[in-house]
């Protein structure tokens, strides 16, 4: 299963995120298939979090799964993502 997920990076107390699509067994660290943009929660500029909207919907038609952090961004971010129930 592939989900869009967020990667730590930065330093003690100064993280920066890159939101990833990456299989769902991969690590937290581990290897990405593809980086569709940034989250800079500590970003005083207007700049914070920046994603390519077409490589969003691009994934979801493919299956990916949003983590409820990245679903929570997009979604104050105006790009809406419903929630799908697992069977």
């Amino acid at each position: 299963m592939v989900s869009m997920r967020l990667k730590r990076f930065g330093t003690k107390r100064r993280p920066y995120y890159r939101i990833v699509i990456v299989d769902s067994r991969e690590a937290n660290k581990g290897k990405s298939l593809k980086e569709i943009g940034y989250y800079h929660p500590m970003d005083t500029e207007d700049k914070q979090f920046q994603v390519d909207v077409e490589q969003v919907k691009e994934w979801f038609l493919k299956g990916a799964q949003p983590s409820p952090t990245v679903r929570s961004l997009l979604n104050k971010n105006g790009i809406f993502v419903e929630r799908k129930v697992q069977d």
